[in-house]
């Protein structure tokens, strides 16, 4: 595969940031002419990242790139600190997670690399944040992807949540929710807000517009009780999405590098080889 890694001046975010993509390799049989001549648009995985990390994530902790290889996938993996995937204009000089994707980073990748903008092509997963992140871009632009992958995360009723008595293991990401609302300008605000899905979903449902869903999480989860309601909540509102769980498995690299094979089955990528396997 071709790995790219690009460090530019973004004007959502306001800063330098880093982006890695994975691009289709030249098979073994074609010239260069014919293969980068081709004009070929490959179909697009955007891969986000979660709490705590960064665009080199994937690349450094799993096989995505094998995995990209073996379905000729143009991948795309952004950098967004841990901003929740949302606009933080009261951040330093504004930082726009959420206007950064479609606004920015999306017409990047279009334009400049041989991605395909064809929603039917488009694709979208994350784990943990960055599985968050991955459906609140699929429900606030389903338009844009013809499925999301949401690995090890799960929408939570924000309405429901002791902000003042979290449990012991969601202190750090509490913390986060406490500031995501006050960015947002209170409570209110913060459920119209793209980071509050739960509320949107029955609308959503109804319409028949959302892409296609995939849950997954591990049993030993410290998440694995949100994940739970939210299969819970899913049943109620007729929500059509595949949800799978695998016993033994945390919060951890082990469950997110065999699940987002499971994740580009249930995207289709179900054939043979295509790319070069070497």
């Amino acid at each position: 595969m071709a790995l790219l890694h690009l460090n530019f001046e973004s004007e959502c975010l306001k800063n330098n940031t880093d982006l890695h993509i994975i691009l289709p390799d030249k098979p073994r049989e074609k010239t260069p002419a014919e293969f980068y001549g081709s004009g070929e648009k490959y179909k697009v995985l955007w891969l986000l990242h979660g709490t705590f990390g960064d665009s080199t994530d994937w690349i450094r902790k799993s096989n995505i790139e094998l995995y990209a290889c073996e379905k000729n996938l143009v991948v795309v993996m952004p950098s967004m600190l841990n901003a929740n995937y949302v606009n933080w204009p009261t951040f330093a000089l504004g930082y726009n997670a959420w206007d950064y994707l479609f606004q920015e980073l999306m017409p990047l990748v279009y334009h400049w690399f041989p991605a395909s903008d064809r929603r039917e092509d488009n694709f979208i997963a994350g784990l943990s944040m960055g599985g968050g992140g991955a459906l609140q871009y699929a429900v606030g632009h389903p338009e844009k992807f013809a499925a999301a992958a949401i690995l090890s995360s799960a929408p939570q009723d924000f309405k429901s949540l002791d902000l003042e008595h979290p449990e012991e293991a969601m202190l750090p990401f509490m913390q986060r929710t406490r500031n995501s609302i006050a960015n947002a300008g209170g409570l209110d605000k913060h459920l119209d807000s793209p980071a509050c899905v739960w509320d949107k979903l029955p609308a959503l449902v109804k319409s028949g517009a959302l892409p296609k869903l995939y849950f997954c999480c591990g049993k030993e989860d410290f998440l694995y009780h949100r994940y739970e309601a939210f299969k819970a909540y899913a049943g109620e509102i007729g929500l059509q999405a595949t949800f799978e769980e695998a016993p033994g498995y945390r919060h951890e690299w082990r469950f997110w590098d065999l699940f987002i094979q499971k994740a580009l089955t249930f995207f289709g990528f179900n054939g043979e080889a295509q790319g070069n396997p070497f």
